[in-house]
């Protein structure tokens, strides 16, 4: 262990640097390459400790991490990040205790290392309420054609797995002594790392093109606050929108208002739904529209709705949001939290879930919808490209997080999602960051906030399947079978160590030949001649 990390203070102060430099490789800052490194200081951190220890140093990272790349939940209050911090940092101690537990049993390798935590990133996107995939390592890499190419092929999570072993290589030299093979093992690491990001770079093709989609997208809100009473009895929203829907001069296939811009249900409504008709007849366009509207006829519970209008004015679908935003969409707990939490208030009544996947034809292309949140999770993506979706299309609200780096790494994962699935990605923002991204993952056509504007374009659907679309979450499963592996070996091994204990500890303990006042007779010593 290098001397500068001798102390427990140290140690903490490595942590915090991991979190530090993990959340400087994600926007607003950006810098991606650093998720190469990031992890070596907890890695050198924890490497001598036990379960206990590393669990500590890695709640510490996650904790700053999490903090620092999703600073806009403080808009919230301390009541929405505290908890939630708490929560995702306890995932990142889950790992670090089962990584210092299998040393101690003498199982430690950076592959190993990087499997254990892309299992705790996978419960983590999934667990609790739906889970939160905003902080997986991989899309640090969403700006970088190498990186984009291995999503294509394993999705996030193999680029998750292979940057985590990087760092894991890395951090083994780091530390006291020289050891020729520690050299040896680190640079033959590195290079099969290297070697599989460059064979997958290199044999990356472009799917092939199959539609051409002219699109329009509708950025109408350009107020950094919440609406007055005033504006909202003068139907700011939609209003704004539909104006700026006049600008549309050119043909196009496909007109995106993006979530929340209707504040009326556009199935009944007569001033929405008149408009919108009028807009789809006027340009011979398909118009998708959003709402929150009523899931039941008492209003109990809510539904966020997509609306599809044909172009001859005519509903064509409906698709309401399947995967929700935890205490943003529906409180887990209500009944209990309300009591305590004034702050609940904010969300009155829960959403229902949606049915059924959000796939239409529309014009020679097929969409499939989502809606926000849906967007950061590859494994619910996956379903609509396999079904047959051509087109991806994110219609999202990330007004609530202002001018924070919200948008923007909504923005970075939609290019995830395009890479991993060789789709384009059409992101119609209310607010900003409205976006065209191509299927390899290029940006173009990108919005600032709260700019009213809007941008037209013509998309390229595509098809075929890439290999993470052909074969699903498999770097997942082979890194979960690892982690199985790897867990049963320390079992044994520690069943092993307590026999093998048992075994000295009876060979150092005198045997006492007197048994309750019996004395054995004395042995008398043969002689062999």
């Amino acid at each position: 262990m290098s001397a500068a990390l001798a102390t427990p203070a140290a140690r903490f102060a490595a942590a915090i640097a991991t979190g530090l430099l993990l959340a400087l490789s994600r926007p607003p800052v950006d810098l991606g390459l650093l998720a190469c490194i990031a992890l070596v200081p907890l890695f050198v951190a924890w490497r001598d400790r036990g379960p206990k220890a590393s669990a500590g140093y890695a709640f510490v990272a996650g904790a700053v991490y999490y903090t620092v790349l999703c600073s806009w939940l403080w808009y919230f209050g301390p009541i929405a990040i505290v908890p939630f911090v708490i929560v995702l940092a306890g995932f990142w101690a889950l790992a670090g205790a089962v990584i210092g537990w299998l040393r101690a049993r003498g199982l430690t390798n950076p592959f190993l290392t990087a499997a254990i935590w892309v299992c705790a990133d996978a419960v983590i996107t999934r667990v609790p309420f739906g889970g939160f995939s905003w902080g997986e390592v991989g899309y640090a890499f969403h700006d970088l054609a190498a990186g984009r190419a291995v999503a294509s092929v394993g999705g996030v999570t193999l680029a998750t797995f292979l940057a985590v072993a990087l760092n894991a290589f890395l951090a083994d030299l780091v530390g006291a002594g020289q050891h020729r093979m520690r050299y040896v093992r680190v640079g033959a690491g590195t290079l099969v790392i290297a070697a599989i990001v460059i064979g997958v770079t290199a044999t990356h093709s472009d799917p092939p093109v199959t539609s051409r989609l002219r699109v329009a997208l509708i950025q109408g809100n350009d107020k950094n606050r919440d609406l007055t009473a005033a504006e909202e009895r003068d139907r700011y929203l939609p209003r704004s929108h539909f104006e700026l829907a006049r600008e549309i001069k050119d043909p196009v296939d496909l007109i995106v208002f993006p979530e929340s811009s209707m504040d009326g249900d556009p199935r009944t409504d007569p001033y929405i739904k008149d408009r919108l008709a009028a807009i789809a007849r006027k340009h011979e366009a398909w118009v998708l529209a959003n709402a929150t509207v009523d899931a039941d006829p008492k209003g109990k519970k809510a539904l966020n709705l997509n609306v599809l209008f044909a172009p001859d004015g005519s509903i064509a679908g409906t698709y309401a949001k399947r995967h929700l935003v935890p205490f943003g969409e529906v409180i887990p707990f209500r009944s209990v939290l309300e009591k305590f939490v004034s702050e609940i208030d904010k969300v009155p009544r829960d959403f229902a879930q949606g049915k059924g996947r959000g796939i239409f034809p529309v014009a020679n292309s097929r969409i499939g919808e989502l809606i926000c949140f849906e967007s950061a999770f590859g494994y619910q993506v996956r379903p609509l490209v396999r079904d047959g979706a051509d087109v991806l299309v994110v219609s999202t609200n990330n007004r609530s997080y202002r001018t924070s780096a919200n948008s923007a790494q909504h923005l970075a994962i939609g290019q995830m999602r395009a890479a991993e699935t060789g789709r384009p990605v059409v992101q119609a923002a209310i607010s900003g960051i409205t976006a065209i991204i191509d299927a390899d993952g290029t940006v173009h056509d990108q919005t600032k906030l709260f700019d009213r504007r809007v941008v037209e374009s013509t998309i390229a659907g595509t098809g075929g399947q890439t290999p993470y679309v052909r074969f699903g979450e498999w770097a997942l499963y082979l890194c979960l079978i690892g982690v199985a592996v790897a867990v049963v070996l320390g079992v044994v091994r520690r069943r092993r160590e307590a026999v093998l204990q048992v075994a000295a500890a009876a060979e150092v303990i005198p045997v006492d030949t007197r048994i309750v006042g019996y004395e054995l007779p004395e042995q008398k010593e043969e002689v062999h001649d």
